[in-house]
């Protein structure tokens, strides 16, 4: 074989192996504590709680990670999934609920059913939505639903399990990374303000939606990169300075360990600049 022909075999042999891992993503249940689980499907993840009256599960991620999960928890746990809960309206996370929407009652924001209404959403419609708290009982034990505020979406919410310590926070708490890119359908300050209210709560264990399981310290450290961000940002624009400037001046060096730092900061900064620009204005 020519080397030529090797490398295209080779190009091809990668190209192949990329494509069956898109379509077959590593998927997992594993432990959290006391009787929370959490679901992985490649790199996004939920968490589902079990009950002797059934499961309480949340984003179900796609139509085929959903099928998996009802079928894994089905043999694993004996028990029927009764509630599926959606972090925020953004359909890589909440894409199909239909799978489970003959035996579970879904439940999201009253801005989620809006948004994924208007959007055609590739998932069911909520049947139960709430404004500002929610706590769903089930077998003798709670979970409580929590809008934190404007933030990564208009209507995100975080799901609490007292009794196990653990909020599960989906996209808007990053773990060790900055924010994905360029800040897309967000908010400030209030996203900074919704992460506050996160601290605020009395738990262990941070079970993000992308990455490890953290604690309230990665939690406070993301909130003081935003804030440092935001004003920097604010008055990099009180001072003149173009967006391109901005791109050159403001380091914020001290987050420079977290994920994604030089590829996504100058991404984070445009976004910034967006926000800002929308919500000031100059002499």
């Amino acid at each position: 074989m020519s080397n030529r022909s090797a490398l295209l075999f080779s190009s091809l042999f990668l190209f192949a192996a990329a494509v069956y891992a898109q379509d077959d993503p590593t998927r997992a249940i594993t432990h959290i504590s006391g009787d929370l689980y959490r679901f992985q499907n490649g790199g996004h993840y939920s968490v589902f709680f079990v009950t002797q009256d059934g499961i309480l599960a949340t984003d179900p991620i796609n139509a085929s990670a959903a099928r998996w999960l009802k079928d894994a928890v089905a043999e694993r746990f004996g028990q029927p999934i009764r509630y599926v809960v959606y972090s925020h309206d953004h359909a890589d996370h909440i894409g199909g609920g239909e799978v489970f929407d003959d035996e579970a009652i879904i439940v999201a924001h009253e801005n989620a059913k809006e948004t994924i209404i208007g959007e055609k959403r590739p998932t069911a419609v909520p049947e139960v939505v709430f404004s500002h708290r929610m706590v769903i009982e089930l077998g003798g034990k709670q979970a409580e639903l929590i809008y934190v505020g404007r933030g990564h979406s208009d209507n995100s919410i975080v799901v609490h399990f007292p009794a196990e310590r653990a909020v599960f926070a989906v996209d808007f708490i990053p773990v060790r990374s900055l924010p994905y890119r360029d800040l897309t359908d967000a908010y400030f300050p209030d996203w900074i303000a919704a992460v506050k209210r996160v601290e605020a709560l009395d738990f262990d264990v941070l079970v993000p939606g992308h990455g490890p399981l953290a604690t309230k310290a990665e939690a406070t450290e993301f909130r003081r990169y935003l804030e440092a961000l935001y004003h920097a940002v604010l008055s990099a624009a009180r001072a003149g300075q173009s967006l391109e400037e901005m791109k050159q001046s403001i380091r914020l060096d001290e987050f420079s360990h977290l994920g994604q730092y030089e590829a996504w900061l100058p991404l984070n900064i445009e976004g910034m600049y967006r926000q800002v620009s929308l919500h000031r204005r100059g002499n």
